[in-house]
């Protein structure tokens, strides 16, 4: 299993990274769109949604969202991208909201229509504010394809810093009702890893030297963040008895396993982003 998921990180990451560095913005949105997407769907299954017309309903209506945000963004002569920003800063309000959830875990986990709702409107302020910042970070000139870029390197390098850290160090339980694997050793591994990847590579993105203490503070934020969003999708498995989100991904699971981090790390670096202008 090891070997598989190493082989299809390799092939992933290249074409993640030249995706990236060579679409352009409306492109990067179009195929982030649709990756964002197939991981609602398999959201939609952690929701406890089985009926697959229910699910494609479900899914246009997110699409049709997005769409619609597209539409009237283009319409806007400033360019300012006003309701993608303001999605995201709902994006982090909602993130905010998850902690509380973490720390009662047992809510909505009564398999029951009241539930189903609500997760299902998790699922929404998950995916469409990460998916709004996405388009902003790419969006930023005259690097913002780098910054992007930064940013996704900076949460998987924090995925891998705790991964290798926990296994070396871990003796303390960050969440042991909802992750047993994840430690508090784990978490500073990934801390370190990703604040020091970003910090080294923000100058490439055209960060000055004064600028690094910011980008280190955003990035602090977004991990932390990331591990917000990678444990709320546990709880939501451990509430259905999932082991992963899905198939799709040799080695790795579902997609949403891989995305998950990252759908409650970037409007986090957006919004910091944009308030600390770098």
């Amino acid at each position: 299993m090891t070997k598989t998921r190493v082989l299809a990180s390799l092939i992933m990451a290249p074409v993640a990274i030249a995706a990236v560095l060579l679409l352009s913005t409306p492109w990067i949105v179009a195929l982030s769109a649709v990756l964002f997407l197939a991981g609602l769907w398999e959201w939609f299954r952690l929701a406890e949604i089985e009926d697959g017309l229910a699910r494609g309903i479900l899914l246009l209506a997110n699409l049709l969202l997005m769409v619609a945000l597209v539409w009237a963004s283009s319409t806007d002569s400033s360019g300012s991208l006003v309701l993608f920003k303001l999605l995201t800063v709902v994006g982090v309000i909602w993130w905010l909201l998850a902690m509380l959830w973490l720390r009662h875990s047992g809510f909505a986990s009564d398999h029951d229509t009241h539930a189903r709702v609500i997760k299902l409107a998790a699922a929404t302020a998950s995916v469409i504010p990460a998916w709004c910042a996405l388009a902003l970070i790419h969006a930023g000139q005259p690097y913002g394809h780098r910054w992007l870029l930064i940013a996704l390197a900076m949460i998987w390098a924090a995925d891998s810093g705790a991964y290798f850290a926990g296994r070396r160090f871990g003796r303390h339980k960050l969440a042991p009702n909802i992750s047993p694997n994840k430690t508090v050793e784990g978490l500073a591994g990934g801390v370190v890893a990703g604040v020091l990847l970003a910090v080294l590579a923000a100058p490439l993105a055209g960060a000055e030297l004064a600028q690094l203490p910011l980008v280190a503070l955003v990035a602090l934020l977004a991990i932390l963040f990331s591990v917000v969003g990678d444990l709320y999708e546990s709880l939501l498995k451990r509430h259905v008895g999932a082991k992963d989100s899905g198939t799709m991904i040799p080695g790795h699971g579902g997609l949403l396993d891989r995305i998950d981090s990252v759908l409650a790390a970037l409007p986090v670096f957006a919004l910091g982003q944009i308030w600390l202008g770098f």
